[in-house]
């Protein structure tokens, strides 16, 4: 049986109705699906469309996904005690590059008046005070120089080193900032990089 459809209306799939006054709506639809009208003895037309077959028993699962949880430790905070007692700046090194070794015994050689205190990358304080500096807590790839309000890394590290050092140290590092820091970062990876192929490495921190 047959349900009778109004006369001058559009069927679509069924009980669906698109009144033919509302040309504006209707035409675009009309004209996409005019290669599927079938003529009814009514003198209605019926549209057939089934789905496309990619579409057809397909279902999209929408997945929300919760961004990374940012770090809400205030690293300066937590590691405030570093310098509660002692203001000194705490010098960050590999502590299993021979090379970092043996620049670590020079600067306590040369630190007659002990204004820099050591701590290696590896361990838990220095992991600490990477974050402090705004680093990876794995990042062993830069001497890192912390001090109380702030930090330096590769080759600024290096000249403010120099700074606390006795003379001539300290003039020595007022000239050498004049060259610009694209080099002198450039020059201090090329020998942090290979540092253990050029100077070995041990199997503990000699600090």
């Amino acid at each position: 049986m047959v349900s009778k459809i109004p006369r001058g209306a559009v069927q679509i799939s069924t009980d669906v109705y698109f009144n033919p006054k509302k040309k504006a709506e209707a035409t675009s639809l009309q004209l996409l699906l005019s290669s599927v009208a079938l003529p009814l003895s009514s003198g209605c037309t019926r549209l057939i469309f089934p789905p496309p077959a990619q579409f057809r028993n397909r279902l999209t699962v929408f997945a929300t996904l919760s961004p990374p949880r940012p770090d809400t430790v205030n690293w300066v905070e937590a590691t405030s005690s570093f310098f509660d007692q002692d203001t000194r700046p705490i010098m960050l090194f590999d502590g299993v590059c021979n090379l970092c070794n043996g620049g670590v015994r020079f600067v306590r050689d040369v630190d007659r008046n002990r204004r820099i205190r050591f701590e290696a990358l590896q361990s838990e304080a220095g992991k600490k005070l990477l974050r402090r500096s705004g680093r990876a807590p794995d990042d062993i790839s830069s001497v890192v120089l912390v001090e109380k309000d702030r930090s330096y890394i590769k080759s600024e590290a290096v000249l403010k080193i120099m700074e606390y050092l006795e003379l001539p140290f300290p003039q020595l590092a007022f000239f050498l900032q004049f060259a610009p820091l694209f080099v002198r970062d450039f020059m201090y990876d090329n020998i942090a990089n290979n540092r253990y192929a050029l100077f070995g490495y041990s199997d503990s921190c000699e600090i």
